[in-house]
């Protein structure tokens, strides 16, 4: 047996434009419905969810029934929780609030194993498909992505600097934290904000990093895309249900 390929670094590299699908929900039947949809990827997030760890593993089992790439972000840029992340069998992870270079390059040594890195070794791990893929240890370090997350004043001051940090495989702009640093906590569609993230796609393509970003509706997400971001979340797996759910009551009442 063989370690994967990690498809959405591939295809990430390659300068393709992925169409992702933001997961919070912590439910396998919709990690596994939403799975087969046909995304090109999707995220678990660990950070603003009440997941943990224990609860991710179902969630990637579920979604592997579908072909979308799976990309998990921990609670934050520890070496613990990115170590037990990459064991439980995430590909490629997004690691928040990433302020300087350092920063960056620390994230990136978490996952790699020894000599490049300090990742731990463990055995039989879902990672390594309990031990059968054994190439896993020759192949693990080049597989594994890295995404850092760029959502303050500061961290845009450093883009480039953060962006050419060695095995990072693209920077993800957060328009909500960016909004908050910017003195417009709530408001990520300030136009001085929203200035702010174009301008970071056009630095990102300069220096020749995939850049990525969240949106909560498709209008906003096609935007993104114009502006140059390659890997975009249209919509919140809860967002959706409660728009849905909400549309449902207000036409069950003739409020419509």
């Amino acid at each position: 047996m063989k370690t994967p390929v990690n498809q959405f670094k591939k295809r990430l590299l390659a300068g393709e434009d992925l169409d992702g699908l933001w997961m919070s929900l912590g439910s396998p039947v919709a990690a596994e419905a939403l799975g087969l949809l046909g995304f090109d990827w999707l995220l678990f997030d660990t950070e603003h969810s009440a997941l943990d760890l224990a609860q991710v593993q179902p969630l990637l089992q579920a979604a592997s029934a579908g072909e979308s790439s799976l990309v998990m972000r921990p609670a934050w840029n520890d070496k613990v929780l990115i170590k037990r992340a990459l064991d439980i069998g995430a590909q490629t992870l997004l690691i928040p609030f990433v302020q300087t270079a350092e920063e960056a390059a620390a994230a990136v040594a978490a996952t790699r194993y020894p000599p490049e890195g300090i990742r731990g070794v463990a055995g039989a791990t879902r990672a390594s498909r309990f031990g059968l893929a054994t190439d896993y240890f020759a192949r693990a370090n080049s597989e594994i992505g890295v995404l850092v997350q760029v959502e303050t004043v500061e961290a845009l001051d450093r883009l480039e600097e953060i962006a050419a940090v060695e095995g990072v495989d693209g920077v993800f702009i957060g328009p909500s934290d960016l909004a908050a640093s910017f003195g417009k906590l709530g408001s990520p569609g300030d136009a001085g904000v929203q200035e702010a993230i174009e301008l970071a796609a056009q630095r990102l393509k300069a220096v020749g990093t995939p850049a990525g970003i969240l949106a909560t509706n498709s209008a906003d997400a096609l935007r993104y895309r114009g502006w140059g971001f390659s890997f975009v979340a249209g919509a919140v797996d809860l967002g959706l249900l409660m728009r849905s759910a909400a549309q449902v009551l207000k036409d069950l009442r003739g409020e419509s």
